[in-house]
């Protein structure tokens, strides 16, 4: 990690509330990512991945990327800390925010990219040493077509409010505004035909090792000016070297019957501080379709000094609840940090 001592956050810091702030750091981190993939299901599909005469054409398996994270924050004369992130992945935005940190009052973040907000950030809460069980799976085997249904969301680019209650206690609270963009500084942003998407959750820490959460929320549905409603309830327990977790997630899509509720579930055994493996099991019910989804997946991550090594294997039966829609993905990769 490189740092370089900064001054001058007066400015940026006098546009957020009457006061000045001292000097600050600006630090920047990276990794360096080498990955093989193989991917599947295309063959069922009539996809890319052979051709009428049966010879694969899946191309190139290796793939590498790199991302630069740059941070800086400043501590202003209240005792509040405002910072701001950007993050370059193979050279394009890959994160951009700015959060204000106010104590015990909690801290108000604001992402003009790609980052969970609200209900978002507890999605998935599923023990992994590597991806999440969806990571990879779609219906033709290119990642542009289907995935995993029934998931929650919170929405990418807006605010989220956090704040921690006596250690035990964790709330957050999203709030994404109608538009079709992110709009620059001094500008706006879309017709404002979609509907905003508000949700929030709350953890719980009643004892060592046990975690239970819930959220509800409602995003932009399909339909302009109305929403989809959302909510998720999750518990994982830590026991030793062992952590499992159990999950439930409803989808009510506005207008129509096509609910969906989907049931995760995860175990990470950590053999040591170095190496850890995990299973993970998901389905998801659509109400008006007569086959579950189904799908699994194993990961595991090795680190020893900068490097981390990592693996993973997702598959799935009737992907978006629709039969012979199968798919698998698998994934080795090292990961350099600096």
């Amino acid at each position: 990690m490189n740092n370089w001592k900064k001054a001058g956050l007066t400015a940026l810091a006098g546009t957020l509330v009457a006061t000045s702030a001292y000097a600050g750091a600006v630090s920047v981190t990276g990794t360096a990512n080498l990955t093989y993939t193989s991917k599947g299901g295309a063959e069922d599909n009539g996809g890319n991945f052979a051709d009428e005469t049966g010879i694969g054409v899946t191309g190139n398996n290796w793939g590498m990327n790199k991302t630069l994270s740059f941070s800086g924050s400043g501590e202003m004369d209240n005792g509040w800390t405002v910072s701001v992130s950007q993050g370059l992945a193979n050279g394009a935005v890959s994160g951009l925010g700015m959060t204000i940190d106010m104590g015990d009052m909690g801290s108000i973040n604001y992402e003009a990219s790609t980052s969970a907000r609200g209900i978002g950030k507890i999605k998935d809460m599923m023990p992994t040493a590597d991806e999440d069980v969806g990571n990879g799976i779609d219906v033709d085997g290119s990642s542009t077509a289907g995935g995993l249904s029934g998931t929650v969301s919170g929405g990418t680019t807006g605010f989220h409010y956090a704040n921690t209650i006596n250690d035990m206690v964790e709330i957050g609270i999203g709030y994404v505004p109608k538009g079709s963009g992110t709009p620059a500084s001094g500008a706006v942003s879309g017709g404002g035909g979609a509907a905003s998407t508000v949700s929030g959750f709350i953890k719980l820490d009643p004892m060592d090792g046990l975690e239970v959460g819930f959220g509800v929320g409602e995003a932009a549905s399909t339909t302009a000016a109305q929403t989809d409603d959302y909510d998720t309830m999750y518990v994982t327990y830590v026991y030793g070297p062992i952590t499992a977790g159990y999950q439930v997630s409803n989808k009510d899509t506005y207008g129509s019957t096509a609910d969906d509720e989907q049931t995760r579930w995860g175990v990470l055994y950590a053999v040591n501080d170095e190496l850890s493996i995990s299973y993970q099991a998901h389905e998801n019910d659509d109400s008006t379709l007569a086959v579950d989804e189904e799908a699994t997946g194993i990961s595991a991550s090795y680190t020893t000094g900068g490097m981390t090594f990592k693996a993973h294997r997702n598959s799935a039966d009737d992907v978006t609840n629709v039969v012979a829609n199968e798919s698998e993905h698998t994934e080795i990769g090292i990961t350099f940090a600096f």
